[in-house]
């Protein structure tokens, strides 16, 4: 029989192999990216303190599809993170691809003035 392993499981394993290299302090706290069907989901946490800076989504964010949503929930990211004093970050990808909506969330957030 053949052994496959299913999606989640990739991802599961990318994100715990990630996380042992990637983590945040209270100068360059991570940005973690979750990306669900609905809709993508981004948090600066401070592993520190094992705080949560700022959180928000794309179910909040302006846009007809879901890659301009991740766009403009990454832009709304930046802008809270700023509010709070935090401009530069360590990126978590959370085990996804860096690519699609991922990106686009990155490059919202480049837009919106955090530097990674």
């Amino acid at each position: 029989m053949k052994n496959t392993s299913s999606r989640t499981a990739k991802v599961a394993r990318r994100h715990n192999r990630i996380r042992a290299k990637v983590a945040g302090t209270s100068e360059m706290p991570r940005l973690a990216v979750f990306r669900s069907n609905k809709a993508i989901y981004g948090q600066i946490i401070n592993d520190d303190a094992g705080t949560t800076l700022v959180g928000f989504s794309s179910a909040k964010a302006k846009g007809k599809t879901f890659l301009a949503k991740s766009i403009d929930a990454g832009k709304e990211i930046a802008k809270l993170a700023i509010a709070k004093g935090v401009s530069k970050v360590v990126f978590d990808r959370g085990g996804f691809l860096y690519t699609g909506k991922v990106k686009a969330f990155a490059d919202g957030a480049r837009e919106g003035g955090l530097k990674f």
